[in-house]
């Protein structure tokens, strides 16, 4: 892996970590009277957008999925020791969208590159 390369990974987990943040901070958006959790469904385009261009970098899968275990671990961290002891994750639909809607398609995300690529090498 080239410099320029990990240049690239570190701002691919600066910002999985950053739209993690975002995430959860907006999570509990209302529009008029009704919750309306955005930045869900922004999580379910970014996430998988990140490890696609982290397997574009290395087809091994450590740096192909360190954009979701950053997102993940900065979801659950800040989620639940959130700053000054809150929880900002909240227990209710909208967390278990968040944590799904970007876990499951980077996780599906990750297996079509791991495959692409043993097919390729295999």
């Amino acid at each position: 892996m080239t410099a320029r390369d990990r240049v690239l990974l570190g701002f691919l987990l600066l910002n999985a970590l950053l739209l993690a943040l975002i995430e959860l901070l907006f999570l509990p958006s209302y529009i008029g009277s009704v919750q309306f959790p955005v930045t869900a469904a922004l999580a379910v385009v970014t996430t998988p957008l990140l490890v696609a261009e982290a397997a574009r970098i290395s087809p091994r899968r450590r740096i192909a999925g360190a954009p979701l275990l950053v997102w993940f671990a900065t979801v659950f961290v800040f989620g639940l020791f959130g700053p000054g002891g809150d929880i900002v994750l909240l227990n209710d639909w909208r967390a278990l969208l968040l944590i799904g809607g970007g876990a499951l398609p980077s996780a599906m995300m990750l297996g079509i590159v791991l495959g692409k690529n043993a097919k390729r090498h295999g």
